[in-house]
């Protein structure tokens, strides 16, 4: 007897024109968010959501996750049953020229500062 077959998984993320810059910056404004980001920006690929150091619960991590992609601060896809994070780069360079660059360079001299 056939299996039957099974959707893929997918990840629903707002469309480029409806990422607002108040919600960007809402997500934003918590440091663990700030770290996943500064941890992707470093990263230069996809993380799974495995691969990140956070002080944080799994549980909620997953929820400062979708906080992100719902801001539309990153995308998430899956590879098979891993879910994948990528910051959206390209796309809020368009929209929000800089910032995303400023809070990264911001984030790095916070905690350079931190550690000194």
């Amino acid at each position: 007897m056939a299996r039957p077959r099974t959707a893929a998984r997918t990840v629903e993320h707002p469309e480029l024109a409806e990422v607002s810059l108040q919600r960007v910056l809402d997500a934003l404004v918590d440091p663990v968010r700030r770290g996943v980001v500064v941890q992707l920006a470093e990263a230069g690929r996809d993380l799974s959501c495995g691969t990140f150091d956070a002080p944080v619960s799994v549980s909620t991590l997953t929820h400062h996750f979708n906080t992100l992609r719902e801001a539309g601060v990153i995308r998430q896809h899956y590879v098979g049953t891993t879910k994948m994070n990528a910051l959206r780069t390209d796309e809020l360079e368009r929209r929000f020229p800089g910032l995303l660059s400023a809070v990264i360079a911001a984030a790095a001299t916070e905690a350079g500062a931190e550690s000194s």
